[in-house]
């Protein structure tokens, strides 16, 4: 299954023109709204912290290895066209053939969203060190302008929508489908032999992560056409539900 870096803004200097707090705080709201969505497809994810650097987190993300790196921020015009910009950019490396496709990705469904669906642009960019730098594809999205009044309130009371809609094009990227969260639960593997295989897709055909004996202790996140996401030990995949009990 794969794995994420999530790297929120750790800007606590850019200011929401709204007085709801800054870019930071704002962009750690949404990894928050995030979180029971990346659980419920099965998608695990390493997230920075707000005392880190954006140089920091790259740091961190290349000490180990994921899928993919996201970076989330919001944006603000440039001097003196203050508070006039709006719109959402996810930006890329050009030499990411990966990158690019992720982050089309990520626009396309943003587009669905955002209230000015012509202003949702890609655009590749080798200035940005989080897209430049992560040694797997990456992608940068600036959600709204936090100068702009319209921009700022829209992020600000559609975190969830945001959140929902992110997690849909990172299943959409990896191939997976779309799974709602729902409240989890402990689960029990209820085979009479054998072992209950954990696998890589909702699918007889999905690769086998782990086997799993009768009596093991499960946590499941989402149910999908008579399948659990599960999380055991340090495995995540899918189990057919008919194999386990609540």
């Amino acid at each position: 299954m794969p794995i994420i870096y999530l790297s929120p803004s750790t800007q606590d200097w850019n200011a929401y023109v709204t007085g709801s707090g800054s870019e930071e705080q704002n962009m750690n709201l949404l990894a928050d709204a995030m979180v029971p969505y990346l659980l419920s497809n099965g998608i695990r994810y390493q997230r920075n912290t707000p005392d880190m650097t954006a140089a920091t987190s790259i740091r961190q993300a290349n000490q180990g290895y994921y899928d993919f790196y996201l970076a989330i921020h919001s944006n603000a015009a440039g001097e003196g066209n203050y508070g006039q910009e709006r719109g959402i950019i996810a930006f890329y490396y050009p030499g990411s053939a990966e990158g690019k496709r992720a982050a089309e990705i990520f626009a396309d469904n943003l587009r669905d969203i955002y209230p000015l669906p012509d202003r949702v642009t890609t655009k590749a960019t080798t200035t940005l060190g989080e897209v430049r730098q992560p040694q797997f594809p990456a992608v940068l999205i600036e959600i709204g302008y936090h100068d702009n009044y319209s921009d700022a309130t829209w992020v600000e009371s559609h975190m969830d929508e945001i959140a929902q809609n992110l997690v849909l094009s990172l299943t959409q990227f990896f191939g997976l489908p779309f799974i709602w969260p729902i409240t989890p639960f402990n689960g029990t593997v209820d085979v009479t032999s054998g072992t209950l295989n954990l696998r890589s897709y909702p699918s007889p055909a999905g690769t086998v992560l782990a086997a799993m004996p009768g009596g093991s202790t499960v946590r499941v996140y989402g149910t999908w056409q008579g399948w659990y996401v599960v999380h055991y030990k340090d495995f995540v995949g899918y189990s057919a539900s008919a194999y386990i009990r609540s």
